[in-house]
C-alpha cells in the first residue's frame, strides 16, 4: 500500500513526522486533500487545521498558520511560522 512521508514543522521545532494515508490542509485556495500519488504542488497555508490520517494509530490534528505545504514524490512537508498539535 502506498503511503505519504509527512513532516510538520514550525519555526523552532518539528511538530510531527511519520507515515500517513491522507492529509487535509487549508490553503489560501481552499481545503486540499493529499493522497499517495498526488501531483507535485506548492500551496500557501491559511490559518487552520491540518488533519493527518496516519498509517497506524488515531487521527492527528495540528493547528498551523503562516507557512506553506509542499508535495513531491509522496513526501509532504508543511512548514509554518506557528504550529502545534491539537489532538
Amino acid at each position: 500500500m502506498a503511503e505519504l512521508s509527512v513532516s510538520v514543522v514550525s519555526a523552532d521545532r518539528e511538530v510531527w513526522s511519520g507515515a500517513a494515508k491522507q492529509i487535509v490542509a487549508r490553503t489560501t485556495e481552499g481545503e486540499i486533500g493529499i493522497l499517495p500519488g498526488h501531483e507535485p504542488i506548492l500551496g500557501i497555508l491559511s490559518a487552520g487545521e491540518v488533519r493527518i490520517t496516519p498509517v497506524s494509530g488515531a487521527a492527528i490534528t495540528a493547528r498551523a498558520e503562516d507557512g506553506f505545504l509542499s508535495v513531491e514524490n509522496d513526501t509532504v512537508t508543511i512548514v509554518a511560522g506557528q504550529a502545534e498539535l491539537v489532538s
